[in-house]
C-alpha cells in the first residue's frame, strides 16, 4: 500500500522521451540483432512443436477409434454367434 500512495505523489518528468544514464548508448539498452534472431528462433521452435503435438494427438485419437471400431465389430460378431441357435439355416429368426 505505502508503495502505490509513493507511486501516485512522484511527479512525472518534464521530458517524456527520457535520457539514458551517461556512459549508455541505445544499442546498450535494446535487445538488438540477436535478441531479435534468438526470439524468432524460439518462436519457429514453438510453432513446429506445436505442430508436431497436434499431429501425434490426432494420430493417438485416429488409432483409439480404429481400436474402439475393431473391439466393436469383435463384440458384434461374439454376440451374432450366441443368437444362432435361434436361426434357421438361412440365418432368418426362427418362428415360435
Amino acid at each position: 500500500m505505502h508503495h502505490l500512495i509513493l507511486a501516485l505523489t512522484v511527479t512525472p518528468s518534464p521530458d517524456p522521451t527520457g535520457t539514458l544514464r551517461p556512459g549508455l548508448s541505445e544499442d546498450q539498452v535494446t535487445p538488438g540483432t540477436w535478441g531479435f534472431v534468438l526470439t524468432a528462433f524460439i518462436v519457429i521452435l514453438t510453432t513446429f512443436l506445436i505442430v508436431d503435438m497436434v499431429r501425434r494427438i490426432r494420430r493417438v485419437r485416429y488409432r483409439a477409434q480404429v481400436e474402439e471400431g475393431r473391439l466393436a465389430a469383435e463384440a458384434g460378431d461374439t454376440a451374432g454367434e450366441g443368437n444362432s441357435a435361434d436361426n434357421d439355416d438361412d440365418g432368418a429368426p426362427r418362428a415360435r
